[in-house]
């Protein structure tokens, strides 16, 4: 079997690389417009917004897997996660229709639900509430429809909490940064439930998904049970032997102020730590039902704290 991971340069890819480049008889391929510094002997450097560049990459190959993906907060033009995450999927399906592929492991996001929701299943309506979520949605909805073309084609879609671990630069390393460097404060009481995905259990379910058959399957993705925030700034404040703090900012305060922060970059053109968008999603309860990938023969190697104190210990000590 011959397996292309679209954006396996990256955090979740190059976790996905370690697992997949394990599994005897398989040949891996990495296409990703940066280079993979772990595998660059198996890398085609290339874009997925290029359709001929990725039409040749996909020739012989089997499955795919899009990780690919503009999908940072701040992200300028706006425009980059439609010509990044939907058009990128339509030159996806496109390859693999050229190619006769008959597989496609997509990892969308639960971002796609929107904020305030319960416990969404994946059978809860989309409600997206940030143009990354739109975008993801949409994506979807192109790979659903090739699906739908050909019962022997198969699809996995992979909705994943928020993922963190070693070597990641996102909204959990800033956090914890934040934390130790001592410039944290608690915006809101802190009782908002986050559901999380460490990304050696991404990584392990996304490889799983090469022994599923025919169909269209849809799963969300994080690692039980769901923390609150306050229990994870706990976690990090005791892992780095720090005292407890009791400052704490209001939600309407702090929201005013990550406004404030968005008005600046607008005129400086500059990205900023703070943003409404994190405010609104750090004080919101984002769970999710993961109970459907939990269930599907699926045992994740590390539990939700295990994986926090691993990327505590590489990243800060």
């Amino acid at each position: 079997m011959k397996v292309l991971v679209i954006g396996g340069s990256g955090f979740i890819g190059t976790r996905l690389l370690d697992l997949l480049c394990q599994i005897p008889d398989l040949e891996v391929l990495n296409y990703d417009k940066v280079l993979s510094a772990s595998y660059p002997k198996i890398s085609i450097v290339g874009d997925i917004r290029d359709l001929d560049s990725l039409t040749k990459a996909c020739s012989g190959i089997d499955v795919i897997y899009n990780l690919a993906a503009e999908h940072a907060d701040n992200v300028l033009p706006l425009s980059l996660y439609n010509d990044v995450n939907v058009i990128g999927a339509k030159n996806v399906v496109d390859a693999a229709i050229s190619n006769n592929v008959g597989k496609i492991i997509f990892t969308s996001t639960v971002a796609i639900y929107g904020l305030n929701r319960g416990t969404p299943n994946e059978s809860f309506e989309p409600q997206p509430f940030n143009e990354y979520g739109f975008s993801k949605f949409r994506a979807e909805k192109v790979l659903n429809h090739w699906c739908s073309e050909n019962s022997s084609r198969s699809l996995v879609t992979v909705r994943p909490a928020v993922v963190f671990g070693e070597n990641n630069r996102g909204n959990v390393y800033n956090l914890i940064k934040q934390i130790v460097t001592g410039r944290f404060i608690m915006i809101g009481n802190g009782n908002n439930l986050k559901s999380m995905s460490y990304v050696g259990n991404v990584a392990a379910f996304l490889a799983k998904q090469l022994e599923v058959g025919a169909g269209h399957y849809v799963y969300n993705y994080a690692d039980k049970d769901d923390l609150c925030s306050a229990q994870i700034v706990s976690i990090v404040r005791n892992e780095m032997n720090l005292g407890p703090s009791k400052l704490r900012i209001p939600y309407a305060i702090g929201l005013v102020g990550g406004y404030a922060f968005d008005i600046l970059s607008k005129v400086t053109g500059k990205k900023y730590p703070i943003s409404s968008v994190r405010i609104r999603k750090f004080c919101s309860d984002t769970t999710v039902d993961s109970s459907t990938a939990m269930s599907s023969g699926f045992a994740p190697p590390y539990s939700l704290e295990d994986g926090l104190r691993r990327m505590i210990n590489h990243e800060f000590k």
